[in-house]
């Protein structure tokens, strides 16, 4: 099945980047594009619209939370669908990052089952 959403992956390391993009593929998302850190994805989502955002949370210029709080700031995007992907398991973080705005969490490793249900989960909110 062929997903029509455009994507934005954000994470500081190419490795975890190529890891979603080529898990969102094998699930049928094909419009996937990547970021670095939050301040590269703000200045790509100036030029382009997404429908979805994955995050990861530690990132240099600017880490996830605080891209999210931007994003949630924004009237624009307000209701922007996000997913944290991220190696902070602590329930402290994870109650932080759903308190700034994230609709839903994962902790890395993570399976390709885990990171498509939960996309599909927030897709169907």
């Amino acid at each position: 099945m062929v997903h029509d959403i455009k994507i934005l992956a954000v994470d500081d390391s190419p490795t975890m980047r190529r890891i979603i993009i080529n898990t969102l593929r094998r699930a049928g998302y094909n419009d996937i594009k990547e970021a670095t850190d939050g301040k590269d994805a703000l200045a790509k989502m100036k030029i382009d619209n997404y429908d979805f955002i994955i995050t990861d949370w530690n990132m240099p210029e600017m880490d996830g939370l605080t891209f999210v709080h931007t994003l949630r700031a924004t009237e624009e995007y307000k209701t922007l669908p996000i997913l944290m992907v991220t190696t902070r398991s602590v329930k402290d973080d994870i109650v932080q990052a759903l308190k700034a705005g994230v609709n839903n969490y994962i902790v890395k490793p993570f399976t390709p089952d885990t990171l498509k249900q939960k996309i599909e989960q927030i897709l169907a909110d």
